[in-house]
């Protein structure tokens, strides 16, 4: 192929327009920013037909619209459906950002020394959804598009993806495909480009702890009556036990078991665990007893508090007993783990637990399932060649902690597979202050993706001749 020249002459360009993409606060969850997050879906309108897209339109939702575009060269060539997303997540603390995180600036860092762009959004996900837009543009301008091209870019990922599943179910002939690629996930390092085969699904949950009808003075109740901060960590530390086992009844229940020959594969992957606690500033390593770091983070379930609050958090002392305590809950879900089962048994549990002093409230949020890709189908294959073109070696096949709800909602209503060909390193700060992505990976990705094309046209036309 001929694309790295026009991506060479394009560079600063191809940067500068993401660098604009990264200015729009796109917060799904906070409807603050419902202008923004709108604002954001025409930009990426504007972008796909720039590409050379034939049909750009915005299609409404019960939530945020979703941007589909679509190139058909050949109805007789396979089709590729692109799927990303253009909202962000909420960039609180603010204070721990460098910079402002929607005023992108580039910067050098030890992974990245020819800069990275540090913004919220740069990684996860509108850098590496806009990979797939200017690949599509290299493509079209170096006239080497070797099959057709659909996208589905959404604003409703952060948030659960709320409004997919009836999206999918009322438009399976419209996003009809062979193969759907997404940008969403990561690859082990610069020099290690891998692909992921698994994502944990997730089941998202908010508890309510109260006690008295209003807040009460420490001095004249403590003591007589149930403190709904100390009831709520009370439960939540109940919810492992010594070893870092999750007690909730059943939650184990559906959990695969990789035997140890795929355990041993997964342990060949490249990983240096004082590299991985130097760079998130850890003195040493936690989890489920019996299981590695990199086995505990993709292979194994998890709950974890996202946030707690209640009471007086300003200024100096207020001695109060709050009358409610609160806490937002994510549990990770491995295959076979049904998000909507899971979060039945959590809220069993948490209710049954509870103090008969205090009143429970257990509110589910979103979920989703979790998903495993086949290596052994032209897919993997198209994508693993792909890396081999642009990097010179193979891919390394991994499982990634993360979770993409619609992954496997695509398998269920398109009757397709999925290709995650992520760009992002693990030290790129997704979902936290100083959120980055370097330069060399975004360009990489411009020039990785239409190896895919071209390799995954080949095998689709051998496999159907």
């Amino acid at each position: 192929m001929t694309t790295r020249p026009y991506i060479d002459q394009h560079q600063e360009r191809f940067i500068d327009e993401l660098i604009e993409l990264l200015k729009i606060p796109s917060i799904s969850a906070d409807p603050k920013f419902k202008k923004e997050v709108l604002m954001t879906a025409g930009a990426v309108k504007i972008n796909l037909e720039a590409a050379g897209c034939d049909t750009v339109e915005i299609c409404e939702t019960s939530g945020f619209p979703i941007v589909y575009a679509e190139k058909i060269i050949d109805p007789d060539l396979p089709t590729v459906l692109v799927y990303g997303h253009y909202d962000v997540q909420p960039p609180d603390p603010v204070e721990l950002w460098t910079s402002p995180p929607f005023e992108p600036v580039i910067k050098n860092t030890d992974i990245h020394p020819e800069g990275a762009v540090f913004a919220r959004g740069a990684c996860d996900d509108k850098g590496q959804m806009y990979m797939h837009v200017k690949a599509m543009e290299v493509m079209m301008q170096t006239d080497e598009l070797p099959c057709n091209i659909k996208f589905m870019i959404e604003g409703e990922e952060e948030v659960g993806s709320v409004s997919l599943e009836a999206f999918l179910e009322h438009n399976r002939e419209k996003l009809a495909n062979d193969v759907i690629l997404i940008s969403d996930t990561g690859m082990i390092s610069k020099d290690v480009p891998s692909i992921t085969t698994g994502l944990r699904g997730l089941s998202y949950v908010e508890v309510e702890i109260e006690s008295p009808n209003r807040d009460l003075h420490s001095g004249l109740y403590g003591g007589a009556v149930a403190n709904p901060i100390n009831i709520l960590s009370q439960m939540i530390a109940s919810l492992h036990d010594e070893n870092n086992h999750i007690n909730i009844p059943g939650f184990y229940d559906k959990v695969e078991e990789l035997s140890d020959a795929e355990r041993k594969k997964m342990a060949e992957a490249p990983f240096d665990l004082e590299d991985y606690k130097k760079h998130i500033g850890i003195n040493d390593i936690h989890g489920e007893t019996g299981f590695s770091t990199n086995e505990r983070n993709s292979i194994r379930p998890t709950l974890d508090i996202n946030g707690i609050w209640g009471g007086y958090i300003g200024e100096g002392a207020k001695t109060v007993i709050p009358s409610k305590a609160f806490a937002k809950i994510s549990m990770r879900l491995v295959p076979n783990q049904d998000w909507r089962e899971i979060t039945e048994l959590f809220k069993t549990h948490f209710e049954s637990i509870a103090p008969k002093s205090v009143k429970v409230k257990v509110k589910p949020h979103h979920g989703g399932q979790g998903y495993v890709t086949p290596i052994d189908g032209i897919e993997y294959q198209a994508a693993d060649l792909a890396f081999q073109e642009a990097f010179g070696k193979p891919a390394v096949p991994q499982r990634s902690g993360g979770s993409i709800p619609i992954v496997s909602l695509f398998e269920k209503y398109l009757g397709s597979k999925t290709v995650l060909m992520g760009f992002g390193l693990n030290s790129d700060a997704i979902h936290s202050p100083n959120e980055h992505f370097g330069i060399w990976n975004y360009l990489k990705g411009i020039e990785t993706i239409p190896y895919f094309y071209k390799h995954f046209t080949e095998l689709y036309k051998k496999e159907n001749q």
